[in-house]
């Protein structure tokens, strides 16, 4: 993984090939991690599905079907290459270890080097491994009590959040938003999809705690404000159904930005179960059914998340390691006055430069929340 990353000093062949073959085990390994073979059965079943006579008649079906084999033969085809390219590299330098061609060497150890670090980019993937790691993500981000000072928070998190998707080269959109009367957001909710983005942003479900001088206080003093970031998995819910009853469902005139209709009409739409209290609410989509729907969507999947939440509880206490996770707990903190930090408490993990955290450079995050959680397995 990278922790493992192999600094490269001018090696002889010999080195070379030893290198190489131990590359190429590696990968080896990498493959049942990878699930490979199990993506490869599911790539010829979504070809045989999408070849079928009629696919493209129901185009929601027909977009995702194409777009998680697009993504399954992207997997399988950059792994595959890897393999053939670390065997080819093997190969030459076995052939050429005797007769000691020094600018072959050289081509040949920059060609490990590229590869070796491609290989290790795909094995953070092996720590992708829970049920919905590969599922698009809903993200929510809070404002804390505070008022102006914990808006402003939240938006500085929003905006660390959307910087991380844009570097995955992730598509977000934003459903419901909520702007402070002076600065910063109270709310807002965003979809997320891509490659594994729920696998990614799950480390910064939690609260968010920020130590610094206010630029809101005249008279410089030091403050600390709080802010949540919610994340769960954009779940497909076929068997999950709700109760009319259970629901209350309301429609208001939709703020912001999007044209002259939006603040005339009732499009924006709020959720509301009953059972629970959980509350869901969508404005940004362009006719009321359509925020009905997201709104639904992102209950169903609170819904099964809280579900599945549970019954893992449920086997944390047979197995007598249940802890209480509640969603308000503080998971990270982040000074910016008097020292420069931001501290993971889960994991432990620190940087000293939170001003590269928060413009969205959340890797080392991400890799040692995915170690710790394997950890705690």
């Amino acid at each position: 993984m990278r922790t493992s990353c192999i600094v490269i000093h001018s090696m002889d062949m010999h080195e070379l090939v030893k290198s190489l073959d131990g590359l190429k085990i590696k990968l080896a390994e990498m493959r049942g991690l990878l699930r490979i073979e199990e993506k490869e059965i599911k790539i010829k079943a979504l070809t045989i599905e999408s070849s079928k006579l009629g696919f493209w008649g129901d185009q929601n079906n027909a977009k995702k079907v194409s777009q998680e084999l697009g993504g399954l033969q992207e997997e399988a085809s950059h792994y595959h290459k890897l393999v053939k390219t670390a065997a080819d590299l093997l190969e030459m330098a076995k052939m050429d270890e005797a007769d000691k061609d020094v600018n072959l060497r050289k081509e040949l150890e920059e060609q490990f080097v590229k590869t070796n670090k491609e290989a290790q980019d795909l094995e953070f993937y092996t720590l992708m491994d829970g049920k919905h790691d590969a599922s698009n993500a809903i993200v929510a981000v809070h404002a804390g009590s505070g008022g102006t000072e914990a808006q402003d928070w939240a938006e500085m998190l929003l905006r660390m959040v959307l910087r991380y998707c844009e570097k995955k080269g992730w598509k977000t959109t934003i459903l419901d938003e909520s702007h402070g009367s002076e600065a910063g957001i109270k709310s807002t909710v965003f979809r997320v999809e891509g490659r594994y983005p729920y696998g990614h942003l799950k480390s910064e479900h939690g609260t968010h705690r920020l130590v610094r001088i206010s630029p809101f206080d005249a008279e410089k003093m030091r403050h600390t404000s709080f802010a949540g970031i919610e994340v769960i998995p954009e779940i497909e819910h076929e068997d999950l159904e709700l109760d009319e009853k259970d629901l209350r469902i309301d429609t208001f005139m939709a703020g912001g930005h999007g044209g002259q209709s939006v603040n005339t009409t009732y499009s924006a739409v709020r959720i509301v179960h009953i059972p629970t209290g959980i509350t869901t609410q969508c404005q940004n989509e362009r006719s009321q059914l359509q925020n009905k729907e997201t709104a639904l969507k992102i209950l169903k999947s609170k819904l099964q998340k809280i579900k599945e939440e549970e019954e893992e509880a449920e086997r944390f206490k047979l197995r007598g390691e249940y802890k209480s996770a509640e969603w308000g707990n503080q998971i990270r903190s982040y000074v910016l006055h008097p020292y420069k930090m931001v501290k993971d408490l889960r994991t432990r993990f620190e940087s000293s430069d939170p001003g590269v955290i928060l413009d969205g450079e959340l890797d080392g995050l991400v890799e040692a929340y995915l170690r710790w959680i394997k950890e705690k397995d």
